[in-house]
């Protein structure tokens, strides 16, 4: 008997094609009679038959994933900064806190303004501590006779006060400059010697005992030199201006390197910062 689908067989099998075939998705497979009437198995790589090309998940691009790293990185470096930012803010205004209680406990300790005194102005009428309650003060030790250091800081404390006037948001300061030359800056001299400066400048002399107890309280030294052949002679005494706050105490001093400005912007500051003891 012989084979239908050996290599000798001429012929095919009715119920068979020569190429049979069966698809699988897109995929192929199929024998096909090859040489010598071999019959010879191809098969295609099929796509899944669960998956569709619509739903796997794309694959990202190289300039993608560049651009999220990135923006990462972007965002990983703002949050450092601002962080090292934050930090040293804080650590700054930590440094700036410490040093003005620092300060603070520095004037406190100098136990300057202490007490009342009791002297005339400008206009002959007493004056004592008590009737600067309320106002905020830059006071100047010195004497009308002064050549050159005393119109000198009188000038610089008043250009200060003018400055501050010129803010209507800031308290009145009212200047005041305390004779320590009592024997000749009596009230006629002192009234003279203001008007030159400030329409608000307040003169103060007294009997040498009474300049001797404020200028005491305030820390203050003078001296009067030897008078020459005309009998006049030079005052030596301390260079400040001190400021004292409503409540009557000495709140912070400011020597000869610093500039109206800087006074200004200084008491500015301390007039941010004061609370009242009696409130």
């Amino acid at each position: 008997m012989t084979d239908r689908y050996s290599d000798t067989g001429g012929g095919e099998d009715p119920g068979q094609k020569s190429l049979q075939s069966r698809t699988l998705g897109s995929g192929w497979c199929a024998l096909q009679r090859g040489q010598k009437g071999k019959y010879i198995k191809h098969v295609a790589p099929a796509r899944s038959l669960f998956t569709s090309p619509c739903l796997q998940k794309p694959q990202q691009s190289g300039s993608t994933k560049s651009a999220v790293t990135l923006r990462t990185r972007l965002l990983v470096s703002v949050a450092i900064g601002g962080a090292a930012v934050g930090t040293w803010y804080y650590l700054r205004r930590e440094k700036e806190e410490k040093k003005k209680l620092d300060r603070i406990k520095q004037l406190q300790n100098m136990a300057v303004g202490q007490g009342d005194f009791n002297l005339l102005d400008h206009h002959g009428r007493p004056c004592s501590k008590k009737d600067f309650r309320g106002s905020w003060v830059l006071m100047y030790f010195g004497f009308t006779h002064c050549p050159d250091i005393c119109p000198d800081e009188l000038q610089k404390l008043c250009s200060a006060v003018s400055l501050l006037e010129k803010e209507p948001t800031v308290p009145s300061v009212l200047p005041v400059f305390v004779s320590v030359d009592p024997e000749r800056d009596n009230v006629e001299a002192l009234a003279k010697y203001v008007s030159e400066f400030h329409p608000r400048l307040k003169g103060l002399t007294g009997t040498p005992d009474q300049v001797k107890a404020v200028a005491q309280a305030y820390r203050v030294y003078y001296n009067a030199g030897p008078p020459d052949e005309d009998n006049d002679y030079i005052v030596d005494h301390t260079i400040i201006i001190y400021l004292v706050n409503p409540d009557g105490l000495f709140t912070d001093y400011y020597n000869r390197n610093k500039t109206d400005q800087e006074i200004a912007e200084s008491v500015k500051k301390h007039m941010k910062t004061y609370k009242s003891i009696f409130s």
